[in-house]
């Protein structure tokens, strides 16, 4: 990976300043990408910054003029903040990931070789009908349960078929060669949970922001019922899963889009965690009735059994190692000042 360059949008988030860290510690030259300016300790890991929205045709039109080999879209509007505003939504999730498409195909025309283009879904893909339901389920494999409820949901999705359409179907209409352009993988990802970040309007990260609330003393009105059950994994996982998936060799990746996960725990269950980490933790429930019913059509656990066999997924985060290695102690070092 030393000789690629990777293009990375998204990059002041909380999987995209990770993965930042992740991938210059490889070596790895990055053109980084964002709305926002970057942090000055993601900042200077990158080789490039471009501030700008990836729905904006100035910034592909410097883009296009750049040499990369690999591509992590990580740019969107989350669950939360896409129920409020879906019209924006989806001018970002939808039409922002098919410009980005566009531009990395032409890119790798020019550069004549395939450009491999990573692209974070989520579990908001799947919509359980009711309770009952979810509760029968199981574990819900990647073809299963695709109604998502939510704009967010049905954004990803759309951009999971995108990608497809992009690596196997494009090049056919248009003549181009067998070998195509782009090679397109997905991950759906369960509630992320992040000690260096703070939480930014995620449906599940209620999950972090009990223990960033017990960390500074303060109390938390918990957003949904104490019985809420879906699955969630560690930042670190997340990012090992996402440069795993990245380097598998193209034979090993039987499918376009993978679910990987680690455990499954009811908020009642991460309460109880957080007031053993700070026994002082004030958290109390109030269910926000939207954020609430989006929750309730996400599946209780996910199959991640292709990942495992494909290309060797497993995580390395259990539920006590994510709470008590992880989350209790870069939390608790943020906010006694030892993290930036």
């Amino acid at each position: 990976m030393a000789s690629h360059i990777v293009l990375l949008t998204g990059a002041s988030g909380e999987i995209g300043q990770s993965l930042v860290e992740a991938l210059s510690e490889r070596g790895v030259a990055i053109i980084a990408t964002d709305i926002r300016p970057l942090p000055p300790s993601v900042a200077r890991r990158c080789t490039e910054v471009l501030q700008g929205s990836i729905t904006d045709p100035a910034l592909h039109e410097v883009l296009e003029q750049r040499r990369f080999h690999q591509v992590f879209h990580l740019a969107a509007i989350l669950s939360s903040q896409a129920e409020r505003n879906p019209e924006e939504a989806h001018h970002v999730n939808v039409e922002g990931t098919l410009r980005l498409l566009q531009t990395a195909h032409r890119v790798a025309k020019r550069q004549g070789e395939p450009i491999t283009f990573l692209f974070p879904s989520s579990i908001a893909v799947y919509g359980l009908p009711n309770l009952e339901a979810k509760r029968r389920a199981g574990r819900v494999r990647e073809e299963e349960y695709l109604t998502p409820m939510t704009i967010y949901g049905a954004n990803k999705l759309y951009c999971e078929l995108l990608g497809l359409y992009y690596a196997r179907f494009y090049r056919r209409l248009a003549s181009e060669p067998e070998a195509g352009w782009l090679d397109f993988r997905a991950l759906r990802f369960p509630g992320l949970l992040s000690a260096l970040t703070v939480p930014t309007g995620g449906t599940s990260d209620y999950a972090p922001e009990m223990l960033h609330a017990a960390a500074q003393g303060k109390p938390y009105r918990c957003f949904v019922r104490p019985d809420t059950r879906i699955p969630f994994m560690a930042m670190p996982d997340a990012i090992r899963a996402l440069l795993l998936l990245a380097e598998a060799p193209q034979a090993s990746v039987q499918r376009h889009v993978y679910n990987v996960t680690s455990f499954s725990a009811t908020a009642e269950e991460i309460a109880a965690e957080t007031r053993q980490l700070f026994p002082s933790a004030q958290i109390t429930f109030e269910p926000d009735p939207l954020r609430q019913a989006i929750v309730d059509t996400w599946p209780e656990e996910i199959d991640d059994t292709a990942a495992q066999h494909d290309w060797g997924w497993f995580p390395e985060y259990s539920r006590e190692r994510t709470f008590r290695e992880y989350l209790a102690l870069n939390i608790s070092r943020r906010y006694q000042g030892a993290l930036p």
